[in-house]
């Protein structure tokens, strides 16, 4: 069904594991987000790098692993602007119910109407982007405002 496993945080013996265990059984890619060493549920993730997971920095290493820039590219452009404009407009939907304070995945997708699936792949590319961050128990909270661009001066 997919083409790839990201995990972003994840315990050691956790149930995430066991789907990248199935992942792997599938010859699916499996992408890994680095998190801190001092966080038990981080454990997981690291380990996967550690073991030969892909490392995920930024979204473009998502999209350049699975080669969705050269895909995109074939695609007719008013499709992939109408795609675009999709995400952006659920992830500005989701961002109207994430702050500062952490909330619960479950309040978003009751707060947003969106079906669970849309919301956690969108939270996952927008941790991903910088706007939000999962701080554990699959609770969300905003992280900047708007994604910094480095500018050398």
């Amino acid at each position: 069904m997919t083409q790839a496993c990201l995990v972003v945080e994840a315990p050691e013996e956790s149930g995430v594991m066991i789907t990248v265990r199935y992942a792997l059984e599938q010859g699916r890619d499996v992408f890994a987000v680095p998190v801190s060493i001092f966080s038990p549920a981080s454990l997981g993730a690291n380990r996967l790098i550690q073991k030969g997971a892909k490392l995920i920095l930024d979204v473009k290493d998502v999209l350049e692993e699975l080669n969705l820039f050269t895909w995109s590219g074939r695609v007719e452009e008013p499709l992939a602007q109408a795609t675009a404009t999709a995400l952006e407009e659920t992830e500005t939907r989701l961002l109207r119910h994430i702050g500062h304070e952490p909330v619960h995945i479950d309040d978003v997708v009751r707060r947003a109407a969106l079906p669970v699936t849309t919301v956690s792949s969108t939270l996952a590319l927008m941790e991903l982007k910088g706007l939000v961050k999962q701080v554990g128990g699959m609770h969300y909270l905003r992280a900047r405002e708007a994604p910094v661009a480095y500018q050398p001066s």
